[in-house]
């Protein structure tokens, strides 16, 4: 087996075997605790420009099949694994994780402590790494000074959100999703409530927006720092009052923020498929999926008109916001589950009954 290194920019060596692209890549390294969904993951528009550690220890157990796309290509820069399992079993199995990473050219490596891995994420926060090409030589100290004189990537949203809209019909509600890296599983569960929707990059103008007139607009999940995209939160605030509105991780950033909240960077982030959430309107403890770097600050809610509605049971960050006089709500974490729990998945029916009851009170008005 062809070897490869992960370097981080503390000078801390990873050596392990190759396994996918043989080629090297560069970015943030992180972490997500999930059992099992590695497929979703590494197609989740959220992992954009990320190099992805799976904490559980074998992966690749049932391989890659057509279903479990999120988008239709990886988003990641690459891939750290304990053991990868070289055999899967599973009857929709259509090839193996090695495989599907080296034709889509994402480099992979097993064979490390990921357990050490993850620790020294938890106490950097962000930390920047290079996985070296395969039996490539290198120099650590010089890969050490290029991390530390390299950016971070900030145009994320602008890298995954599409260049143009398109639709997808249904005969029930009118839904504009805006879509700043939406996952399939969103468009899913809104095609499975017949929505009749069209999906728009995160620059459209409101005017635009409007000219459809939607019944609802859903602000989708997707990458990076909310305050890097300051002509979305822009559009955003120009939408709030004019109509229903349910905003998805990103999505939820972004209407706090054009509501006149403020956003902070997490220590190391929520990601995984077992995240509990309380909901304080019910006291229900929900299991959620969660992929994000940032977070609302809840102090600075008390200067807006949103309320909190959900809070994170691991470190009581802000999960769920509602607006006190207009139909608007939004959760920090994934109700479509893709992968993970469908605990929430009701936030979808709560969606199309709000946009229902606003159409009736349209009616009655007319």
């Amino acid at each position: 087996m062809k070897t490869r290194m992960l370097i981080l920019e503390d000078g801390t060596v990873f050596k392990g075997f190759a396994f996918g692209s043989e080629a090297a890549s560069q970015g943030e390294v992180v972490f997500t605790t999930g059992m099992t969904g590695y497929q979703e993951e590494i197609t989740d528009p959220s992992f954009y420009g990320q190099i992805v550690t799976l904490t559980y220890p074998l992966i690749g157990n049932y391989g890659i099949n057509r279903d479990d796309f999120e988008s239709i290509t990886p988003h990641i820069r690459g891939l750290v694994v304990r053991e990868l399992a070289k055999h899967p079993s599973n009857f929709r199995c259509d090839e193996t994780l090695d495989n599907y990473l080296a034709a889509k050219n994402v480099p992979g490596i097993e064979g490390i402590d990921t357990r050490k891995l993850t620790r020294i994420i938890r106490k950097a926060g962000t930390v920047r790494a290079i996985l070296t090409a395969a039996d490539e030589v290198v120099n650590v100290d010089e890969i050490v000074a290029q991390l530390k004189a390299t950016d971070l990537i900030t145009d994320h949203v602008k890298q995954v959100s599409p260049t143009a809209a398109y639709p997808s019909p249904g005969r029930g509600m009118r839904v504009v999703v805006i879509n700043y890296g939406m996952k399939h599983g969103l468009l899913r569960e809104l095609n499975k409530r017949d929505c009749d929707v069209l999906v728009v990059p995160y620059n459209t103008p409101a005017k635009e927006i409007l000219a459809w007139h939607p019944d609802g607009i859903l602000l989708s999940n997707g990458p990076g720092d909310p305050a890097d995209i300051p002509e979305a939160v822009e559009i955003v605030k120009e939408l709030i009052g004019k109509v229903p509105m349910f905003g998805i991780c990103l999505g939820h950033q972004i209407l706090a923020m054009a509501s006149g909240a403020k956003s902070f960077k997490l220590a190391f982030g929520h990601r995984g498929s077992n995240h509990p959430v309380k909901s304080l309107a019910t006291g229900r403890t929900e299991l959620t999926s969660q992929n994000h770097s940032y977070a609302i600050d809840e102090a600075s809610l008390k200067a807006t008109d949103l309320e909190v509605t959900h809070i994170a049971l691991n470190d009581g960050t802000v999960e769920g916001i509602r607006h006190k006089n207009y139909p608007i709500f939004a959760v920090q974490f994934h109700p479509e589950g893709s992968p993970g729990p469908e605990d929430s998945n009701h936030l979808f029916d709560d969606f199309i009954e709000m946009m229902e009851n606003e159409v009736e009170k349209g009616k009655q008005n007319a």
